[in-house]
């Protein structure tokens, strides 16, 4: 997925380039580039976030839990 965003932020920067001035270069960028794939990279990311979160809660349950040992001080 990330090769399919580094191509597209090529080709938007080969357009920005061949735009009349600075200011509309580097509007076309982010407006063509950077805002879109910014916006699916976050949206096709949250599968993946959720799926951490959860892992990440499930071993903070079981790292919690008590095994019912007493190891004190003398032990």
């Amino acid at each position: 997925m990330y090769v399919i965003a580094i191509g597209w932020l090529y080709v938007t920067l080969l357009m920005a380039a061949t735009e009349a001035n600075l200011v509309a270069g580097v509007l076309s960028f982010v407006v063509y580039g950077a805002a879109p794939l910014a916006l699916f990279l976050w949206l096709m990311g949250t599968p993946q976030r959720r799926r951490t979160r959860l892992s990440r809660e499930a071993v903070d349950d079981v790292v919690g839990q008590d095994d019912g040992a007493d190891a004190r001080r003398d032990q």
